[in-house]
């Protein structure tokens, strides 16, 4: 799929939102600045969540409540070397049924992932984004 502006990956969010129910977890693939996490502010929005979504590339990860219970957590491991005592965080949130689960940079922690994971490749394209 090919996206062209920062609006269309945000209604592309917004769209996968209607599609996910949780426990989901969602693993985005894609250089930097790419717009992984301009997705899960769509991601976001069309889940219900009111307040601002930022990269938590600083953080490593960030977590919003969701309405109705339940909380979309968003992971970023690309400053990290290895995952460390994030994995305990990682699991803990990936076993709570009632999460949302976004990791970038996911590559650190694979081999944790659930099988039935989505998994999002977005790479530059001639034209905008092209979405897998």
């Amino acid at each position: 799929m090919n996206i062209k502006s920062e609006q269309a990956m945000l209604e592309y969010g917004q769209g996968f939102a209607e599609k996910t129910l949780a426990p989901a977890v969602i693993e985005l693939v894609g250089d930097v600045g790419v717009g992984k996490t301009t997705f899960v502010r769509g991601l976001a929005k069309g889940l219900g969540i009111k307040e601002p979504i930022t990269s938590p590339s600083f953080t490593i990860s960030k977590e919003y409540a969701l309405p109705g219970g339940g909380s979309l957590v968003h992971y970023d491991f690309y400053r990290l070397p290895e995952p460390g005592l994030m994995v305990d965080d990682l699991m803990e949130k990936i076993s709570d049924s009632r999460n949302i689960v976004v990791i970038e940079w996911g590559e650190l922690v694979a081999d944790l992932l659930p099988e039935n994971h989505v998994k999002i490749e977005i790479e530059y394209g001639e034209e905008g984004r092209e979405v897998k």
